[in-house]
């Protein structure tokens, strides 16, 4: 299939490069050829798209999440992180069986898709699950069977074992769309050991780890206490950092820690959203930009969100950062764009296939309606995404070339239909 999009406001994320103003491109199969002046012939295409009153951006990157949860939407809110993961969340995902996990993560999906999402990252259990939907879903993502250690050692050896299980299978599954990671799900979840042998089995597998840290304050003070360090320090002392690496929320550092991350080359997912909700506090993102890091944005679980819009990521990421530290250049617009793009490629280790638009690279791209009210006049195209667009100006999403999204309208997956099953799936573990 070729494919020539003409008329379009082209923002290819590549550093330096401005928007590109009536421009087109071609996609061949899965894969970007071109993308310039429109080519005088448009003989020999199997399909001419007129992309008047459209911005073409790569798709979003959503480099953290829990996409069953879904079904606990709204379920317990306003509780801080511990009660609300302790005594709300845990004991009703003990109640999670294949059904919930499958059509609460088809909810997200959907959400995500319809938002303008073409990759994220989702850890949870029950793993094969997610990978069909994303199978028959059309979208890219990397999944890792994340894994608690408060637990016997018999079920700790299960889980590590059905962990590395999932991940041999599932790499490069859905035709290349699907990459795995190993993930310990915690320093204050894991033992010592336990997130020892997950290292030793990622490296075997040559893949990379993902695990959450430093979210909040009694969790870093927790960390001293039980084991002498705090988090950053712990798992760089138990070999995390030693190979690829990406740590979720990363909010209480301190200048020291941020520079060991930066040294050891470790990815950071920002989860504004979810860490304001929680009130686990603010992560330093100019601080770390400043040390040479490049954070990405997550929306973490649509639980403690409460949805899946990485726009919202986006334009939090570029306010609360101004506020808090009473600099309107905190975070300019063009960085918290590329913090849910290129920036989110990289954390994911798929910066070689996604993340910008140019030749040779995967075919995943969104466009964004420019016609609205709220976006004229046509100032600053950057600007006017992050500060003005919403979800609901994402009009078309593809993936490997292929639509997933046009005019609004999902291709790949049936609405009504997941919506009925996710509520009766909710209901069947409705205390």
């Amino acid at each position: 299939m070729k494919r020539l999009f003409v008329h379009a406001t082209i923002l290819t994320m590549k550093e330096g490069q401005a928007p590109l103003p009536d421009a087109a491109m071609i996609v061949e199969d899965d894969r970007i050829r071109y993308i310039g002046p429109a080519p005088s012939e448009t003989d020999g295409y199997d399909e001419v798209v007129d992309m008047t009153g459209k911005a073409i951006l790569p798709g979003w990157v959503n480099t953290h999440g829990h996409a069953a949860m879904s079904l606990l939407r709204g379920y317990a809110d306003d509780y801080p992180l511990k009660t609300w993961l302790e005594e709300k969340m845990w004991p009703m995902e003990a109640r999670f069986g294949p059904e919930q996990i499958r059509w609460g993560s088809a909810l997200s999906v959907l959400e995500m898709i319809k938002g303008g999402t073409t990759c994220f990252l989702d850890m949870y259990d029950h793993m094969d699950q997610v990978g069909q939907v994303v199978e028959e879903a059309g979208i890219r993502a990397v999944l890792c069977r994340g894994a608690i250690g408060l637990c016997s050692e018999e079920e700790q050896r299960a889980k590590l074992e059905e962990a590395v299980r999932f991940a041999r299978e599932w790499n490069g599954g859905a035709d290349g769309r699907i990459t795995t990671m190993m993930a310990p799900h915690a320093p204050y979840t894991c033992p010592p050991d336990y997130i020892a042998r997950f290292v030793e089995k990622a490296r075997e597998l040559n893949l990379p780890i993902h695990t959450h840290m430093s979210e909040t304050e009694a969790e870093v003070q927790l960390n001293v206490e039980q084991y002498g360090h705090r988090p950053v320090e712990h798992l760089r002392r138990l070999g995390v950092f030693d190979g690829p690496a990406l740590v979720a929320h990363a909010v209480h550092l301190t200048g020291e820690e941020i520079e060991i991350l930066a040294e050891h080359g470790v990815k950071v997912s920002h989860n504004p959203g979810s860490n304001l909700k929680l009130g686990s506090g603010i992560a330093p993102i100019p601080e770390m930009l400043a040390a040479g890091l490049r954070p990405s944005l997550g929306t973490d679980g649509p639980a403690s969100n409460n949805n899946l819009d990485m726009l919202e990521e986006i334009r939090l990421a570029a306010l609360i950062h101004k506020g808090v530290n009473q600099d309107p250049e905190a975070v300019p617009s063009t960085t918290a764009l590329r913090m849910g793009t290129s920036y989110g490629a990289e954390a994911l280790f798929l910066e070689d296939q996604i993340g910008t638009l140019e030749p040779g690279k995967k075919a995943d791209f969104i466009a964004v309606d420019l016609t609205g009210p709220h976006m004229q006049p046509l100032h600053d195209i950057e600007s006017h995404l992050v500060y003005s667009a919403s979800r609901d100006d994402v009009r078309d999403v593809y993936v490997d070339g292929r639509p997933l999204l046009r005019n609004g309208e999902c291709l790949t997956l049936d609405e009504e239909k997941i919506r009925y099953h996710a509520q009766k799936a909710f209901d069947a573990i409705r205390p």
